[in-house]
């Protein structure tokens, strides 16, 4: 499915997507919406910027080392974080600001676990917290930080599952997600 067209805010493109994943027999939403501000939504670099950044001091799940910059209503985040439960925190908490059409991630995760370690670790929190179907077939490969998860689930609720779950452990850099949700 593709959405294209134009929406007042980035948190209704967001909530766009979220809602075509839902539809049943949906396998995969190419996002191609803009977000076009109303005129009193708008905020000049500076402002948005400023905004931004006293978002990220004040949530405590955001890590000190992340700034951001603003360009007419793009915000890039820049840093160091350990996991990527702190980079998605990071998105959350700039995302419903006003103001913002677009977030650009900048983020590098640094990884603090051997590698070798972390395939038994993803498997590890896979078990504990995906609640995946027995009809579902998930395999993670590991190659130094990057996981790769490939297989099916039954629905996007298993699919989000598996990956916030791998994003869940330290070290992990990239998430490269292979999996077909069959419906």
């Amino acid at each position: 499915m593709a959405l294209q067209g134009t929406v007042p805010s980035y948190p209704q493109l967001l909530a766009a997507a979220a809602a075509a994943r839902r539809v049943a027999g949906v396998t995969a939403v190419h996002n191609h919406l803009e977000v076009v501000l109303p005129p009193g939504d708008y905020r000049d670099d500076a402002m948005l910027m400023t905004a931004t950044n006293n978002t990220l001091t004040q949530n405590v799940t955001v890590p000190p080392e992340i700034e951001a910059t603003a360009r007419d209503g793009n915000v890039e985040l820049i840093g160091e974080v350990r996991y990527g439960s702190q980079r998605l925190a990071a998105e959350r908490a700039v995302a419903e600001l006003t103001g913002v059409r677009n977030i650009k991630d900048y983020l590098d995760i640094i990884p603090d676990v051997d590698p070798t370690n972390v395939l038994f670790l993803v498997q590890e929190v896979l078990d504990r917290y995906a609640v995946v179907d027995d009809h579902s077939n998930v395999a993670v490969t590991i190659n130094d930080t990057t996981v790769t998860l490939t297989g099916n689930v039954r629905t996007w609720a298993e699919h989000d599952a598996v990956v916030d779950a791998a994003w869940m452990v330290a070290g992990i850099a990239h998430v490269h997600d292979e999996l077909s949700v069959t419906g």
